[in-house]
Parts: C-alpha cells; structure tokens; sequence
C-alpha cells in the first residue's frame, strides 16, 4: 500500500518540505487528519451519515487536536518538535471563537506535522502517530 501512496501523491525530500510555510504544512495535514478519522469511523463505527458526520466534527476539532498533540510530545523526535513549534507560532487569520488561541496554535502544530509527514512520504512514522491517538 505504501508503494501505491508514494505513486499517487507526490513526494518532497525533507528538506524540501522544510522549506514550506508552517501553514501550508497545517493545510495538508487537516486533510490527511480528518481523513484518517472518517476512514476509522467508517471501518470501526459503521453508522448512519449524519451520525458519521457528528462523529466527525466531534473528533476533527482544535480541542481534540491539541490534547491528542499533548499526549505526543514526549514521544517525538526534536525534528518533528521543530515543526510542530513552527506550526504552532506561525500567524493565524481569524481565530474560531469555539475554542482558546492556545489549543488553536496547539493544534495548528498537530496539523503541520501531520502534514510534514504525509508530504516527505514518511507513512510509516504518521501512521504510527496517527494511530496511537486515542479516537
């Protein structure tokens, strides 16, 4: 399977990569993240559409983003510490009213690492991440 994901996106080197904005990184990694989860719900928790989208937004959110990012940290190596603070002070737009500055920053860190690791082909180290959160 990972030989077919390397075919159908494309791939940077890590220094490439690096060379992004924090908040492109971020733009990716919402994507990849919030299509892991649905993949999860839909393999795990076979339900109704709506129920699958409830599920969703319940999940895919800064909050559980930032608290899932916090359970990591202490696990990851400092070159995915250095995105993930990247990606966390980069300069956000309009900030969501449904949660604090901090678990948005928080989270917008969780993001760009994921993004990070999806765009350098590192599948194998965002699958490890990703499933080692509790959904």
């Amino acid at each position: 399977m990972e030989d077919e994901l390397k075919e159908l996106f494309p791939q940077m080197s890590v220094h490439e990569a690096k060379q992004l904005s924090p908040s492109v990184l971020a733009y990716v990694g919402d994507a990849v993240y919030e299509l892991y989860v649905r993949s999860w719900l839909v393999e795990k928790h076979p339900m109704k559409m709506n129920q699958l989208h409830r599920a969703t937004v319940s999940k895919v959110n800064a909050s559980r983003q930032a608290d899932f990012l916090q359970t990591l940290l202490s696990g990851l190596s400092a070159e995915e510490m250095e995105i993930v603070r990247r990606g966390r002070n980069c300069r956000q737009g309009t900030l969501p009213k449904s949660t604090s500055p901090l678990k948005y920053r928080q989270s917008t860190g969780l993001e760009a690492l994921v993004g990070f690791l999806f765009i350098t082909g590192q599948t194998q180290r965002l699958q490890q991440i990703l499933q080692s959160g509790e959904l």
